[in-house]
């Protein structure tokens, strides 16, 4: 920054989706366990099956099959299963609701940048009465690049009239975080939700918070910070 200028305050957050603001833990697994063993024939194991998790569900298929049929196939009896059951295995994690709520309270702008189909995101959110909260939604059928490529998060800035340096971005996977950092928006890590603790620290975010509360708090602070 050159002598003179000020830092621009903070004014909006875009979050990540699964695994931040929506437990969708146990339905992606089990969506998982479900396509591989109706289509491949043989299960295979919880870790390998969440290792990339954060990423359109397409590329993660292709650790399982290199056969573009069988890909296919693998994609539809996931999506036939998941959304079958989704609204059942759906839940916000503890706090988020009072989260958002603060946040809207504080004046920020709110978005959600996810690698999960626009469609069935908005499905979760409405289920989940959070929808409202939302200005922006960008999926993996928003935007032609995916995180960790920093495009969908720019994206989401430029739908909500933001700079990326007045933004936070907020996720739970490695992906996420190094969209963010390549977006140039602050990144924040969610250790709620499907990584270790030590993978997304490795990504050098500017937060990392254990719990949604502190999440607000920490926004809060950094907002104060840029005054």
């Amino acid at each position: 920054m050159n002598q003179g200028e000020t830092m621009p305050i903070l004014d909006t957050v875009l979050f990540d989706n699964d695994g931040t603001l929506v437990d969708t833990y146990d339905l992606i697994l089990e969506s998982f366990h479900h396509a591989v063993r109706n289509v491949l024939g043989h299960d295979i194991a919880d870790e390998k099956l969440m290792a990339k998790v954060g990423q359109p569900l397409s590329t993660q298929m292709w650790d399982f099959t290199d056969d573009s049929a069988v890909h296919e196939e693998l994609l539809l009896t996931y999506r036939e299963f998941n959304h079958r059951i989704h609204d059942e295995r759906v839940s916000l994690f503890p706090g988020v609701r009072e989260g958002l709520e603060r946040l809207r309270e504080e004046g920020f702008k709110m978005g959600v940048v996810t690698s999960k189909m626009s469609p069935l995101a908005r499905r979760g959110l409405e289920v989940l009465e959070v929808a409202e909260f939302f200005d922006c939604l960008v999926g993996a059928d928003s935007c032609p690049k995916h995180k960790p490529d920093p495009d969908p998060i720019l994206m989401g800035c430029g739908l909500l009239g933001a700079t990326p340096e007045s933004c936070v971005y907020v996720g739970d996977s490695p992906y996420d975080l190094q969209a963010s950092n390549a977006a140039g928006t602050l990144s924040v890590a969610a250790l709620w939700g499907m990584f270790d603790e030590d993978v997304l620290c490795a990504e050098n975010p500017c937060l990392a918070c254990s719990d949604f509360s502190g999440l607000v708090d920490g926004i809060l602070a950094l907002r104060e910070g840029c005054r």
